[in-house]
């Protein structure tokens, strides 16, 4: 009998993640936990319905590393986005770094749905889609987090 893969493996290879269905959201949702990123850093596409953001990931599955804490920057794409919405962020100030709590999936009619990035600051980005289809793909080589920490949400 073959055993699951455990969060650990991942150890010092590269995310490349796609989520088709909702039970793949949370798996996404925790590894983009912490990530932080310039508000400059999101793009909409209208014409190919992408949203897509560039992320400083941290690297929760490596967080046992001798290196210590690291992060990898990493594409965060959502496909078929029909609309996006925002609240709780300045979008015209080009300075704001924005900071990843959660990702979440509330599954609409057919197929549609609504995918709410929450960011620390209550702030949140709402990304309608006409189906469930999203990658996350690191994009650099790991690097020590600057802040030499591990996030703490008192656990």
């Amino acid at each position: 009998m073959a055993e699951d893969a455990r969060f650990e493996d991942g150890g010092e290879q590269p995310v490349a993640l796609r989520a088709l269905e909702a039970a793949d959201v949370p798996v996404l949702s925790a590894l983009v936990q912490d990530a932080v990123f310039p508000i400059t850093e999101m793009t909409w596409d209208r014409t190919r319905r992408r949203f897509a953001i560039l992320l400083n990931r941290f690297r929760w599955e490596d967080r046992g590393s001798k290196d210590g804490p690291q992060r990898t920057q990493a594409v965060l794409a959502i496909e078929d986005a029909m609309k996006v919405s925002s609240q709780g962020i300045d979008r015209s100030d080009k300075d704001t770094i924005l900071s990843a709590l959660a990702l979440e999936w509330e599954p609409g009619e057919d197929g549609t749905g609504r995918l709410t990035l929450t960011l620390a600051g209550d702030g949140a980005i709402a990304i309608d889609v006409e189906a469930l289809e999203i990658t996350l793909k690191d994009v650099t080589r790991p690097y020590h987090a600057p802040s030499g920490k591990t996030p703490d949400h008192g656990q």
